[in-house]
């Protein structure tokens, strides 16, 4: 009698699950819109993004929150703008409440597989995911480590192809065809070094990138924050990691390594025969990025192409919602600059292209202003779950469905923090865009700036001080107000400063505690090259030693991690000088030996946190050094490497920092290792 019944739910459960659509989030990290061929500018051609514009909507006015990479991935997960899902900046000690209201764990409840795939950036692992497969940190372009539902895979290729792989992987053989899902398929590429993959090297060759009318901006009709940046092409670029100048990956095979070295050696000999100096200079250091960046954009799109030709292929392309956006806009030589973080246009946009078969006409194209505030919402209402009212986006629904609704938001608040710590020097700064005019106040110098956005697009000269703008000046004052009040911005005002100050005070409270007294015991050795390590040993609150045999061949590189820039510890050369690194709560505690040790020799090295949170630094058995340090307060969030830094660097060092050479008999114990153990250790290679 019941089985009839239990039968008809089943198929009834079947029917809805049939009915609702899948979701397929595709996220590319520092994809510019100007370098989507649909949007029109003719720096590049990507003609499978392409096919998401002509077969769904184009959004031109798609605008981010807080441009930067980790809290823009934060308002994603959450529908909620920095100041509250707590994730400000990169550089300071956030870490992603995972246990916080995200859009996954929603449709999770709601039926929904769910899973992500590529660059996670959050700190904090994956919540509200089925099934995780992420990049340690920024990852690495190639030969990345990742890690898989909480266990250190390795992988062998170019990062794009890889997350591609992995994706098709798990839509052909791990999820249930029985059930809807959402995917998140997220892309390292193009983010900074710019490493394109070895089979597209020669992209470009012979061609000049078209350089934009501001490369040489001089930031006249501006304020002093726009003086004050340290992001230009001509100053900040790196010779070695950012335009390959005498600089190779150190992933790269031989084999790599010789076409990556045939790609970039005569070009770059080029150069420096040419003495170029001055403008020249920055043209050539100018053609040289747009070339990177737009080769590993084109394997994003070659990528991405694999991904759409299965969906067609499988037949899920008819019930598939496909997302393709950034995490924010980048500036490809605009005013003279890279990377992202202002409000001012390049940065504050990003790319957005929508297909949902049967919903959306085919190239169609919307005005409006919508959000990454608003991706959460549009997800849930599409899947046909409530949208919680403590979200604070909008679903963008209805404009898919071709009706943009009238009370639709006129305005748009930003607010960016990371400044002092942070890269580039780009003071904290909020305000509102509008369809004709942008707002802006930076509070550490109290100035204004106001861009008449009809005349002036390229926001050259602000218009804040012309009397001609006062009253238009005074509504967006106004108009800022209420939006600080409407998202609960209630400490605009607030410094990057203090924001890291107060995180590190509630960690502090919730972790204070002395080292340990514990049992002296070995949680990890690794016999030879190639052993398995455990990948989370737990060091928190804890005397530790770590160390072992090596032969270096190169005077830098890691012979053992675990953590990163917030939490962790670090035992490496440093032009040849063996150094013991702890960093907790974002301090970096270290101790260095007096003199380098020699190359292509055995030598042991060993690094010990003591009792009294005093590190100690051992070659050959013998203690070279010792200085004030701490305790590591907290399991770190990325997991124990060996040979490598692959995370986010605990040292001062620029990751992974391949060490290069021979390794042995390497060891992890809890405890201050005494004088006869040591001796022990350290008695023979």
């Amino acid at each position: 009698m019941h089985r009839p019944l239990a039968l008809m739910l089943l198929l009834a459960a079947a029917v809805a699950a049939a009915d609702r659509p899948n979701i397929l989030f595709i996220f590319s990290d520092d994809h510019a819109y100007q370098a989507v061929s649909a949007y029109g500018h003719g720096l590049n051609q990507t003609p499978n993004l392409d096919r998401l514009a002509k077969e769904g909507m184009l959004f031109r006015n798609c605008f981010v929150t807080n441009s930067l990479c980790g809290p823009s991935r934060a308002v994603v997960q959450t529908g909620k703008y920095s100041h509250l899902n707590g994730y400000y900046g990169n550089e300071g000690s956030e870490v992603f409440n995972g246990d916080q209201q995200t859009f996954p764990k929603l449709l999770q409840k709601a039926g929904y597989q769910t899973a992500i795939v590529g660059k996670w950036h959050l700190i904090s692992d994956p919540q509200g995911f089925d099934y995780w497969h992420i990049l340690y940190g920024q990852g690495q372009y190639y030969n990345p480590p990742m890690k898989e539902n909480g266990q250190r895979v390795a992988h062998t290729g170019y990062v794009t192809d890889i997350t591609a792989d992995i994706t098709l992987d798990w839509l052909q053989n791990k999820r249930d065809p029985n059930k809807p899902f959402m995917l998140m398929y997220q892309n390292k590429a193009p983010h900074r070094d710019w490493e394109p993959p070895i089979k597209m090297l020669h992209m470009f060759d012979g061609q000049t990138i078209p350089e934009p009318e501001t490369l040489f901006d001089n930031y006249d009709g501006r304020g002093t924050a726009a003086h004050q940046q340290d992001m230009t092409i001509a100053k900040t670029m790196r010779m070695k990691q950012d335009l390959k100048v005498d600089w190779a990956p150190p992933q790269l095979s031989p084999e790599q390594k010789k076409q990556w070295d045939e790609a970039y050696g005569p070009e770059n000999e080029a150069m420096k025969k040419a003495n170029l100096s001055g403008d020249d200079l920055t043209r050539w250091k100018y053609q040289r990025y747009m070339k990177d960046y737009l080769r590993c954009v084109a394997s994003v799109d070659e990528n991405v192409g694999r991904v759409l030709d299965y969906l067609d292929k499988s037949g899920l392309a008819k019930n598939t919602i496909v997302i393709y956006t950034s995490d924010q806009g980048f500036y490809l030589g605009e005013h003279g600059w890279f990377d992202k973080r202002w409000i001012y246009e390049e940065s504050l946009r990003t790319p957005l292209m929508v297909r949902w078969p049967g919903v959306t006409d085919a190239g169609s194209t919307s005005s409006a202003i919508v959000s990454n505030l608003d991706f959460a919402e549009t997800m849930l209402d599409a899947a046909g779950v409530q949208v919680p009212d403590d979200m604070q986006g909008r679903s963008f629904v209805p404009i898919l469905k071709g009706h943009t609704p009238d009370d639709w938001r006129k305005s748009f608040y930003y607010h960016y923090y990371e400044y002092e710590p942070g890269s580039h020097h780009v003071q904290p700064h909020y305000g509102v865009r509008t369809e004709n005019y942008m707002l802006v106040h930076f509070p550490i110098t109290g100035e204004y700036e106001l861009y008449d956005m009809i005349k002036d697009r390229q926001q050259m000269h602000s218009v804040y001080d012309d009397p001609a703008y006062a009253k238009e000046a005074a509504q967006l004052k106004d108009e800022i107000k209420r939006l600080q009040v409407l998202y609960k911005d209630t400490e605009p005002d607030i410094t990057y400063k203090q924001i890291i100050e107060r995180i590190k005070a509630a960690r502090r409270k919730e972790h204070a505690q002395a080292p340990r007294d514990v049992k002296f015991q070995q949680v990890l050795h690794v016999a030879k090259e190639g052993d398995a390590t455990p990948a989370s040993p737990d060091p928190s609150g804890k005397p530790l030693t770590v160390g072992g045999w090596c032969t270096p061949t190169s005077p830098d590189g890691v012979l053992i991690a675990q953590g990163g820039g917030s939490l962790g510890f670090s035992l490496y050369l440093a032009k040849g000088v063996p150094t013991f690194a702890v960093r907790n709560e974002d301090t970096l505690y270290k101790v260095a030996a007096p003199s380098a040790v020699k190359m292509s020799e055995p030598v042991h090295l060993a690094g010990a946190i003591d009792t009294a949170s005093k590190l100690h630094l051992y070659v050959n058995g013998k203690e070279v050094a010792s200085a004030d340090g701490s305790v590591i307060s907290d399991q770190p969030h990325e997991g124990l490497s060996i040979g490598a830094d692959p995370g986010s660097p605990v040292g001062e060092y620029d990751g992974p920092e391949k060490f290069n050479g021979e390794y042995h008999d390497l060891r992890l114990y809890w405890g201050a290792i005494d004088a006869e153990k040591l001796a022990s250790w350290a008695d023979q290679p």
